[in-house]
């Protein structure tokens, strides 16, 4: 059956819909990792991207003539999909865990040390936070196991149930730097069942949190993950949709870019999809964008789906990406970089020492030094309206405010990521659940992507090998998932 024809010759819809062919809706790499899933089991499939690349948020680039990631830049190794996908595309020996992963809070004036023992920044004791919270901050947490029981119910904000156990400090020094630096969101509204749901199901069970915390990191020692938390790829995690494309194409797969869907539409003969100037015919459509622009596609046969997709909040931000002479920047203090909690007043939000923390960077330009800034949280607009000189400016005065650099760059690049990031307030897990449960009424039809199930590399994957068995008739994938969303950074515990 041909794939395509003019939209107009076909105002009916009624040609009959290839029962080996599946459209994928979105080339980033929930999409991608879609559409490899699916060529596995030997269906036929056409991918269909907006914009003109494929990749969404993971994006390579250079800066003075060294290869750099311009979107994310690592992925959750102790995970198996995100390093799995690589390997399965040809990039086993280009995976590569940090040259070092020794960070520090820039906080309370000065670099400090990242503490150890805790989970997304909740200590199982008070020492483990010593340096980072003051004397008031440490005695708030001893409290907690005088405290009575907090319930969480069905979901709560992670900053309040935290701060209700163990003090504001604990929050706003800590937790609220590591979630933003996943989120860029708000640790009071972030859900803890959605973000953190090692945590959640721990709270449920414990009346104190530094119990439920000590917990946690008992079963961790007993039998310890092996290998590095995190991974990158050589070249950048940028290349992992390059390559898994290539994988697409070479076993068969077409990726059209530059072809907006303007029509999904369930027919009796399965779905016919308007992209560009082409209309396809499927058995199975997998709908791999953002909320937003994934409740447009749904409006017409899921409008109970399009509506909770359509409340679904995001947040932009902007990363600075900075090359000094290696000269210039000999002062730089050890480490992968540091992150930055809100309290302090600061405008960068993180910054990776880049040529520290990967090795390739380190030996593609060695007499460089290659660092990056990020800026933007959810509800922050003002700093985002800065033009970029002005982003640049403001990384280069909190840098020297942090560490002393004070040269001038040699090269500069700002990446702008509007509605970069989707937002997990409390409830989140529940419209999920509900998205899924409107979809599933429609035969041969799945979404997915980091809307729904967490936002990492990892869990981006895992949610579309889910929609994948979903279009395959089987939902014990995305029932899973709804249930037990996959954490998308490593909390500490036993590190």
């Amino acid at each position: 059956m041909c794939a395509s024809e003019n939209p107009s010759e076909d105002p009916a819809g009624e040609r009959p819909a290839d029962p080996d062919h599946v459209v994928v809706v979105g080339a980033g790499i929930a999409g991608l990792a879609a559409a490899h899933r699916l060529l596995e089991h030997g269906v036929r499939v056409t991918v269909v991207e907006a914009s003109d690349r494929v990749g969404g948020k993971l994006l390579p680039g250079e800066i003075a003539g060294v290869r750099v990631d311009l979107g994310a830049e690592s992925m959750l190794a102790r995970r198996p999909e995100a390093v799995g996908l690589a390997r399965a595309a040809g990039l086993a020996d280009r995976l590569q865990p940090p040259s070092t992963a020794t960070a520090s809070l820039w906080t309370r004036g000065a670099l400090r040390p990242m503490p150890k023992g805790h989970v997304m920044g909740v200590p199982g004791t008070a020492a483990a936070l010593s340096g980072v919270l003051s004397e008031e901050g440490l005695a708030r947490i001893e409290r907690d196991a005088e405290l009575p029981r907090t319930e969480v119910g069905e979901d709560v904000a992670v900053g309040e149930y935290v701060a209700a156990r163990l003090g504001r400090e604990v929050v706003d020094r800590l937790v609220e730097p590591l979630l933003g630096g996943v989120y860029a969101g708000d640790a009071y509204r972030i859900s803890l069942r959605s973000a953190v749901p090692q945590l959640f199901e721990a709270a449920r069970t414990h009346t104190s949190l530094t119990e439920a915390v000590r917990a946690l990191q008992g079963r961790t020692a007993t039998s310890p993950p092996s290998g590095p938390v995190f991974t990158g790829i050589e070249g950048g995690v940028g290349t992992l949709p390059l390559a898994v494309a290539e994988s697409v194409r070479a076993r068969g797969g077409e990726i059209v870019t530059g072809a907006p869907v303007t029509e999904l539409r369930h027919t009796a003969g399965g779905w016919r999809v308007v992209a560009g100037d082409r209309v396809l015919h499927a058995a199975a459509v997998v709908v791999a964008v953002p909320a937003r622009p994934a409740a447009e596609l749904l409006r017409a046969e899921a409008p109970a789906a399009a509506a909770e997709l359509s409340a679904v909040e995001y947040a932009s931000m902007a990363l600075i990406t900075l090359a000094y002479r290696r000269s210039d920047a000999a002062a730089l203090p050890e480490g992968s970089g540091f992150l930055v909690p809100p309290v302090d007043g600061h405008t960068i939000k993180a910054s990776t020492f880049a040529s520290r923390k990967w090795g390739w960077i380190a030996d593609e330009g060695p007499d460089l030094v290659v660092l990056r800034t990020s800026v933007g949280r959810y509800g922050d607009t003002e700093i985002l309206g800065r033009d970029d000189a002005g982003l640049v400016a403001v990384s280069r005065h909190d840098l020297r405010e942090a560490t002393g650099l004070a040269a001038a760059p040699v090269a500069t690049r700002v990446t702008r990521w509007q509605d970069g990031l989707p937002q997990y307030p409390v409830g989140h897990h529940a419209r999920v659940a509900r998205v899924r449960e409107h979809v599933a009424g429609l035969p041969g039809l799945a979404v997915c992507g980091a809307a729904y199930d967490g936002v990492g590399i990892p869990a981006s994957i895992a949610s579309a090998y889910a929609a994948v068995d979903q279009v395959r008739g089987d939902l014990r994938g995305v029932e899973e998932l709804t249930a037990h969303p996959v954490q998308s950074l490593h909390g500490g515990a036993g590190e």
